[in-house]
């Protein structure tokens, strides 16, 4: 079976990883930070706001169950990503919304994605997410992977 790689920024880790987790095509989620200037941040690095790294989803998925596009429009119904640095409550770089691309079709499809949800008008400001290069995936602290999930719940905030 072959695999592919996504890796999303839409706030705080914890609701997104659960609502991807749904996706029928996702075969591994697991959440991090990514995008930032240091080695082996940890999640109190990250919450200082300057280490520069977003908190994010990486998603293993099965390209021939779930295209990227499919993805892309899950992860824009999940969050509102005309907020800048900021969801809901939380607010500072690392909760920024951006899509993390692995390679140039990724970024073009999330590029033209950005640009038909803009056109269509579908949200009522600007989209702000970002396209940034992927770098390294700086895997969390076990207690975060899966966290609502551990505790029972089904959501959080978003």
């Amino acid at each position: 079976m072959a695999k592919a790689i996504a890796t999303f920024a839409a706030g705080c880790f914890w609701g997104v990883e659960a609502r991807l987790d749904e996706i029928p095509g996702v075969l591994e989620t697991a959440v991090g930070y990514e995008g930032g200037t240091i080695d082996h941040p940890t999640y109190n690095d990250v919450c200082t706001d300057s280490t520069g790294h977003a908190e994010v989803v990486q998603v293993t998925f099965d390209p021939s169950r779930l295209s990227y596009d499919a993805l892309l429009d899950q992860f824009f119904s999940l969050h509102d990503p005309t907020q800048l640095n900021r969801q809901g409550p939380d607010w500072g770089t690392q909760y920024r919304s951006a899509v993390f691309v692995h390679d140039d079709a990724q970024k073009r499809e999330a590029r033209e994605k950005i640009s038909e949800l803009n056109a269509a008008g579908v949200f009522r400001s600007p989209i702000a997410t970002t396209v940034e290069p992927a770098g390294t995936f700086w895997k969390a602290e076990e207690y975060h992977q899966k966290y609502l999930e551990k505790r029972g719940m089904v959501a959080c905030h978003i």
